[in-house]
């Protein structure tokens, strides 16, 4: 019953159309994840590579990474809410906050995992610290921090529905309205249509991340050895 609901409520051409549609929310949910993530990564990678290319530091990836991922993230909400009142701020930093970790572990990870003799090559050759993190270390560490950016990515796309915790924004709204409401079809609707964009966005990355993988060795090996 339930089900047959849903998919009535999904198929009703009014949710797809208009002020608060399944295009308009799927929009804003997208948005908001791929913005999360953009300000996430600027501050995150950086920082992981710069350890990662000194070697220096694990300690402190693996303390900062362990107690991000322990903060519970609608407590956070809550938290920042409370703090700064209803809109898109409290979501945004509690989200940024969750992505940091897979971002800091894979910048850092793929760095420290490049060859050390690769490195040292590098500076045979006369790299500069800045040429060996670009045109070798980066290159090479490619798979890593793009598998950190996929897995910050779908941990952001799905919490990202707290977000209509304390804003009229995202695929979180049918679900909340849904609750206030005592209405299941557009709840189920909300988590279903979460779960489809997940899917998709899981998909495009792998591909990527796929390609990052045959890309990676190749381009930094001829970038040792000083070919274009």
């Amino acid at each position: 019953m339930i089900l047959n609901d849903t998919l009535d409520w999904l198929l009703d051409g009014a949710r797809w159309s208009g002020s608060g549609s399944i295009p308009q929310r799927v929009g804003e949910h997208l948005a908001i994840t791929f913005i999360v993530v953009l300000i996430a990564a600027t501050i995150a990678i950086p920082i992981g590579v710069m350890i990662g290319h000194k070697r220096r530091g694990k300690a402190f990836v693996v303390g900062v990474a362990g107690a991000l991922r322990a903060i519970p993230s609608l407590g956070l909400l809550t938290l920042v809410g409370l703090s700064v009142g209803i809109g898109l701020q409290a979501p945004l930093v509690t989200l940024v906050v969750l992505a940091i970790p897979s971002l800091l572990a894979g910048a850092y990870s793929g760095v420290e995992s490049v060859n050390r003799q690769t490195v040292d090559a590098a500076r045979a050759l006369g790299m500069s610290e800045p040429q060996i993190v670009w045109k070798v270390e980066l290159p090479l560490a490619s798979p890593v921090i793009v598998g950190g950016i996929r897995a910050a990515t779908l941990q952001v796309v799905a919490t990202a529905t707290l977000a209509a915790y304390v804003a009229d924004f995202g695929l979180g709204r049918y679900v909340f309205s849904g609750l206030k409401g005592g209405d299941y079809s557009p709840m189920l609707a909300g988590a279903l249509l979460v779960t489809i964009l997940a899917i998709i966005l899981e998909l495009i990355l792998a591909s990527i991340h796929r390609a990052s993988r045959r890309l990676a060795y190749p381009v930094g090996i001829a970038t040792v050895k000083g070919t274009p």
